[in-house]
């Protein structure tokens, strides 16, 4: 007998009970999702940028610790945890004070196969921790009863893909596996909980296959732990195709990652805020019961800029304005080429409009 309209909707709604799908309970981080539902939500901006602002030089990555390591270390930004927290510390309290809700930690290539390019693989557990405990210390420093801060443990895509040849003659080659992703992300994943995250990000993602990996391990260290940290995934169409770098459209991209049931879910770096709005706008439209992310490059890259992109902090904000006019994010901030500026003129432009609103049956969220 087929189902009439009202008994179709009693269907749905019971689906994630049928299922096994019960609400997320997060035992990190549990006011984030209301305050998504109440207003937009602000990120930072870029760490990278923020650090090449300082014109350091080899010995100040170095250290005491590193003087005689055999390799150049000079832009490896994770490392600065542990010679120069000072550095990353300070960088955190610029976008606190700027009005950041969430702040991300120096962790974007602190996985052991990231650090194996310095032979410094050994130290990605340890690199992890100080990292998470520099944010966390940074946030507590900052948070207030009406004004919570929160540290996004931060996870990169690895400089390795799991998709694609790294040899064009052999298109079946490979120099990474699915194992050895999730081994890395693991490790990553434990430390920053250990540190002090209050949410998980995997980010930059240009290969489908490598995220899955991360996702595959965080929901393994849940399971071992005990814990339930809100999780933000944010993918990374590379050019005009409006494709990742694997190949999949952002649809194709959401449906491969939201068995993972996240909080949120995004687009981040590669673009601006200009070229990345179609993208935004098609995955809002089939997220319809997840939040969005959205921190994009300023502009396009340019040598001669200060902060080696074009947009100025009124560019951006004035996009990203547009983004939330339309109804399109919940969370906002800035990547490649954005600064404390950035962040505070985005703030500004984006807080007196209300949040994208949710629609759908909800079995990717957590139940209001």
């Amino acid at each position: 007998m087929p189902l009439l309209s009202g008994e179709f909707g009693q269907f749905v709604a019971a689906l994630p009970t049928i299922q096994g799908m019960k609400p997320i309970q997060y035992t990190r981080a549990q006011a984030l999702p209301d305050l998504l539902r109440q207003r937009i939500v602000i990120l930072d901006g870029a760490m990278g940028t923020m650090i090449q602002r300082l014109r350091l030089v080899e010995s100040d990555y170095r250290g005491s610790r590193f003087a005689n390591l055999h390799k150049d270390v000079k832009g490896n930004n994770e490392l600065l945890s542990l010679t120069r927290p000072d550095v990353i510390a300070d960088i955190h309290a610029s976008y606190l004070a700027a009005g950041a809700d969430l702040i991300e930690t120096n962790t974007f290539g602190a996985t052991s196969i990231a650090q194996a390019d310095y032979d410094l693989g050994h130290l990605a557990a340890e690199m992890n921790l100080a990292s998470a405990r520099l944010a966390r210390a940074a946030c507590d420093r900052f948070s207030t009863p009406g004004h919570p801060r929160f540290v996004a443990g931060t996870l990169g895509p690895t400089p390795k893909t799991a998709s694609i040849s790294p040899d064009v003659n052999d298109p079946g080659a490979r120099n990474i596996d699915f194992e050895g992703l999730r081994a890395a992300y693991f490790e990553q994943v434990q430390a920053l909980v250990e540190g002090g995250s209050d949410l998980l990000l995997v980010e930059t993602i240009f290969d489908t296959l490598n995220a899955r990996a991360a996702l595959f391990a965080i929901d393994e260290y849940f399971e071992q732990s005990g814990e339930r940290l809100p999780l933000i995934i944010s993918g990374t169409v590379t050019d005009a195709s409006g494709r990742i770098l694997s190949g999949q459209t952002v649809s194709a991209f959401w449906y491969s990652v939201r068995h993972a049931r996240p909080l949120a879910v995004g687009l981040n770096c590669a673009l601006g805020a200009a070229l990345m709005r179609p993208y935004i706008q098609e995955l809002a439209r089939v997220a319809g019961d997840t939040f969005i992310s959205c921190y994009p490059n300023a502009g396009l890259p340019n040598p001669m800029s200060e902060t080696g992109f074009d947009e100025t902090p009124s560019d951006t904000s004035r996009l990203l304005h547009e983004f939330a006019a339309e109804g399109l994010i919940n969370i906002v901030g800035g990547c490649c080429g954005t600064t404390p500026e950035h962040i505070s003129a985005i703030r500004d432009s984006v807080l007196p409009l209300p949040a994208r609103g949710l629609h759908g049956p909800g079995f990717y969220r957590e139940a209001a």
